[in-house]
């Protein structure tokens, strides 16, 4: 069993900024699982956002590259995401997940998934 369990979302002004937390715990979770974020916004598919390895190599989706910075804090099995310039375009609910995916940003390369935190952009 893995559990992932997200925070930090809320409702924000277009422009401005919000961190993303996301800890892991279970007995079949392991520190060396890649760890990612992903999004879905009504009426899409579950998107990419960025992953990160265990040894810290980073991954980001082109529409977030420059605005997000992905972290991982292996002590404490937290994951975290930066988000600033935040634009109307990222409203989506935002979810973890981890696992040993052979493509970081592809959702269906993940068993392990959190319930999601709600991020509004307003205009």
């Amino acid at each position: 069993e893995v559990r992932l369990a997200e925070s930090g979302g809320g409702p924000v002004q277009s422009g401005g900024s919000l961190r993303l937390s996301c800890s892991a715990s279970g007995y079949s979770y392991r520190s060396w699982f890649t760890l990612a974020w992903f999004r879905q916004s009504p009426g899409k598919e579950r998107e990419g956002v960025a992953a990160i390895d265990a040894d810290s190599r980073t991954i980001y989706a082109d529409s977030v590259k420059g605005r997000f910075t992905i972290s991982r804090d292996n002590a404490k099995d937290l994951l975290f995401l930066q988000m600033n310039g935040l634009k109307p375009d990222d409203t989506a609910v935002y979810y973890c997940a981890a696992d040993s995916p052979s493509e970081f940003l592809q959702p269906e390369n993940y068993k392990f998934w959190g319930q999601g935190t709600q991020v509004t952009v307003s205009s």
